[in-house]
């Protein structure tokens, strides 16, 4: 009785188009008044025990890193240097675009950060050197998508807070996909461009730009070689990121100036303030429904309808894909992770595994309508029309679904990058 109360209330508050936080609350009351004694004080409890995770510190760190680095000249470096090696290739600007998204996911840990500082700079200069425009757009999106999947990873560290998975293991499991969709991506760039004249290689104009780069270059490498070889935590890690970043764009570029760092610290609040009470809640509801066992009693009832891992499997990818074109990657998570993940373990998927499979499901999302952010953050940014931005969207979604079936199937393209 009370499951089919939470589903007609979750329905109602949508129909009212109420936000994801005034939903959460609702159904944790609910959840409370049922199962926690009557107490909805014990809401607050659990939520402090919730957000009391050395981990979820990082999230900030991260945002006000990438920032940071939006507002500096870091992705401008970065692909000044990457323009330069691919340049002998067929659509080589381009490639260059692939590649400078997935080096700036290595630092950022975010998809719309990642399409809107490379973005910013490939979007005219694609453009003028004769590229397509739906092209050009498809391929900035979905580059902009290899934030999620490429370490560190925001929707990873939600992803690991709401089911205690290693954040390790997940970000190790993210560098086989990732590599995999940037290798997809960059061939897909270089067919479609194949007629556009290519450039010599210059190795003066690549020496140049590595020495005017050389900073920039080196911050994927320290936070991500300092994160595997044990030397700092990803919550350290973002620390050091943000150091480092703060470092090298107001002292050695000197294209951020401390009187910028005000607005950049005021950005990353209002975004971290909308974040962090959903998250709580999320946190307090997922407290309770392990504690009364809820997941087991998903599980239970899943195993009496569905016995093959494979249909499961295959039921599990067709509700993600759904669920990531009408909810954000972070409400998707926090909602249906604590609870599909103990079920996957049940039909034998690891936990990291699976959370690497949820992502790239909702990867997908971040370029479907209705609520695809890299496509409503396009659309402001470049000044395009929606249905233009969804029309250059499709082959790269057919693109990035090939790469979520080669995963499912494949399992070690993630599992062997993480340890033991």
């Amino acid at each position: 009785m009370t499951a089919f109360l939470i589903v007609g209330l979750i329905f109602l508050l949508l129909a009212l188009r109420q936000p994801l936080l005034v939903i959460l609350l609702a159904i944790a009351a609910v959840v409370h008044l049922k199962w926690g004694q009557g107490r909805l004080d014990f809401i607050i409890e659990d939520m402090w025990v919730g957000l009391d995770k050395e981990v979820i510190l990082s999230i900030p760190l991260f945002i006000l890193c990438g920032n940071v680095m939006t507002r500096g000249s870091i992705a401008q470096r970065l692909i000044r240097i990457l323009a330069a090696i691919t340049k002998p290739l067929p659509g080589g600007l381009a490639v260059a675009c692939i590649l400078s998204c997935a080096v700036f996911a290595a630092i950022s840990g975010s998809s719309i950060v990642t399409m809107l500082a490379i973005g910013s700079v490939m979007y005219p200069a694609m453009r003028q050197a004769g590229y397509d425009l739906k092209f050009t757009l498809g391929a900035i999106m979905s580059g902009g998508t290899l934030g999620i999947i490429i370490p560190p990873s925001i929707p990873m560290i939600i992803y690991a807070l709401v089911t205690e998975t290693s954040v390790t293991d997940l970000f190790a499991a993210g560098f086989g996909p990732g590599i995999l969709i940037t290798v997809v991506l960059s061939t897909y760039a270089v067919f479609v461009n194949r007629h556009i004249p290519t450039q010599r290689f210059n190795l003066a104009e690549l020496w140049d730009a590595f020495k005017k780069g050389i900073w920039a270059a080196l911050l994927p490498v320290i936070l991500l070689g300092g994160i595997y070889s044990g030397y700092f935590t990803a919550t350290e890690a973002a620390a050091v990121a943000l150091c480092y970043a703060i470092l090298v764009e107001v002292l050695i570029h000197r294209e951020l100036k401390l009187s910028d760092f005000y607005g950049v610290v005021l950005e990353t609040s209002k975004l971290g303030g909308s974040l962090f009470p959903v998250l709580a809640v999320a946190l307090s509801l997922n407290i309770i429904l392990t504690e009364h066992r809820a997941p087991q009693a998903l599980v239970e009832f899943m195993q009496g309808y569905v016995t093959s891992p494979l249909t499961f499997m295959l039921l599990v990818n067709l509700l993600l894909l759904l669920v990531g074109c009408l909810m954000t990657t972070g409400e998707a998570i926090l909602i249906l992770a604590p609870l599909l993940a103990p079920v996957a373990g049940a039909y034998g998927y690891d936990k990291v595994l699976f959370g690497l499979i949820m992502i790239l499901n909702l990867e997908i999302g971040y370029l479907t309508p209705p609520v695809g952010l890299n496509l409503i953050v396009a659309m402001s940014a470049f000044k395009q029309n929606f249905g233009l931005l969804c029309r250059a969207a499709i082959p790269f979604i057919l693109l990035l679904l090939l790469c979520l079936v080669l995963v499912v199937w494949q399992p070690w393209i993630a599992m062997s990058f993480v340890k033991g």
